[in-house]
């Protein structure tokens, strides 16, 4: 019997689950594992994974005392949350999870440091190893300068909301572990810009993958290329030999139903051979081709202001569990 579209990826690419969704993750076995504060917050909804919420609401009530408003212990809860979800996500996983830094620090280098550090310490305090965690910070100048510092610390980041080669060279110069560029929010802008459909090669998110790819694998850079964010399993075909492909459950469903032959697309010997100019990017041409890029430039600001939103989503969402909680407890004496 052929193998499925899923089996022949994972011959030539470490497929990754973009989920906060541990149930999906136990049946689809996947390398490694991704989160961002949308499916956190998605995940922290589905009554499976209450026990966790509560847990993580309680530990912060009696970290901060009963004086602490129900705001205060949200706040420190919501940090805490990604970290339980990495912690179970673990379990299942043997290679690594993505949690992520606020996205309301994406623009300020030492509090996303800051944060990384916290973030590595409660891992730590479990008895996680660095090697399974990355540190998810968003790909503007201010989160590469962050990642460099935490990189010679031996904590390793995976750069998102990638959407530009400029960001792209940028993270890799800075010796990050990994970059995530966006595949499907790349290809919904140009939809939406042109008023046209893409597919196969033809597909913008695919071909900008395709170039970051190609361009690392020529001058030698250490940085893995994850493709993100993928609108349909032609995406993902497209990009089959990527280092890394971080896929949903919905689209890991498919490949895995869908019998068919899967040629490799990315190779790293073949682009070692193609002609290509290197780039020296400093903070002012990352300035000038950030601007200069319609695309990566809205994506980026887009991306920022909807985790930030899922973020503000999720506090709230948690200081309204804990009063129902606390009003269960009392009710309970």
């Amino acid at each position: 019997m052929p193998q499925n579209l899923l089996e022949q990826l994972r011959n030539f690419t470490v497929v990754v689950a973009d989920t906060g969704d541990i149930e999906a993750m136990e049946k689809f076995r996947p390398q490694d594992a991704t989160t961002n504060p949308s499916l956190i917050t998605a995940a922290a909804q589905m009554p499976q994974y209450q026990p966790i919420v509560d847990g993580v609401l309680k530990d912060a009530r009696n970290e901060l005392g009963e004086s602490a408003t129900d705001q205060a212990v949200a706040n420190l809860a919501f940090q805490r949350l990604a970290i339980a979800f990495g912690k179970k996500i673990l379990q299942i996983v043997p290679g690594r999870v993505s949690t992520e830094v606020d996205a309301r620090l994406s623009y300020d280098t030492e509090a996303t440091i800051k944060q990384a550090r916290t973030i590595i310490a409660q891992y730590d305090a479990a008895g996680i190893g660095h090697n399974h965690i990355l540190i998810k910070i968003a790909s503007t100048w201010e989160g590469i300068r962050a990642a460099e510092v935490l990189e010679k610390e031996g904590i390793h980041c995976n750069l998102t909301l990638l959407f530009g080669l400029h960001q792209a060279i940028a993270a890799a110069d800075a010796g990050v572990t990994l970059i995530s560029p966006f595949v499907g929010r790349i290809l919904d802008w140009y939809k939406k810009d042109t008023g046209k459909d893409f597919h196969g090669a033809d597909d913008p998110g695919v071909q900008s993958v395709t170039k970051i790819y190609n361009y690392f694998k020529k001058f030698g850079y250490k940085t893995v290329v994850m493709g993100a964010s993928f609108r349909n399993t032609g995406e993902i075909t497209e990009l089959a030999g990527c280092d890394l492909l971080t896929i949903s459950p919905q689209l890991l469903a498919e490949l895995e139903a869908t019998q068919a032959d899967l040629p490799r697309k990315l190779d790293a010997k073949a682009a070692a051979s193609m002609p290509m100019e290197r780039i020296t990017i400093d903070k002012a041409t990352f300035d000038r081709m950030h601007a200069a890029d319609r695309m990566a430039s809205e994506k980026l600001k887009e991306g920022i202001e909807g985790f930030s939103a899922a973020l503000v989503k999720l506090e709230t969402m948690l200081a309204k569990r804990l009063a129902e909680l606390e009003q269960r407890t009392a009710a309970a004496v």
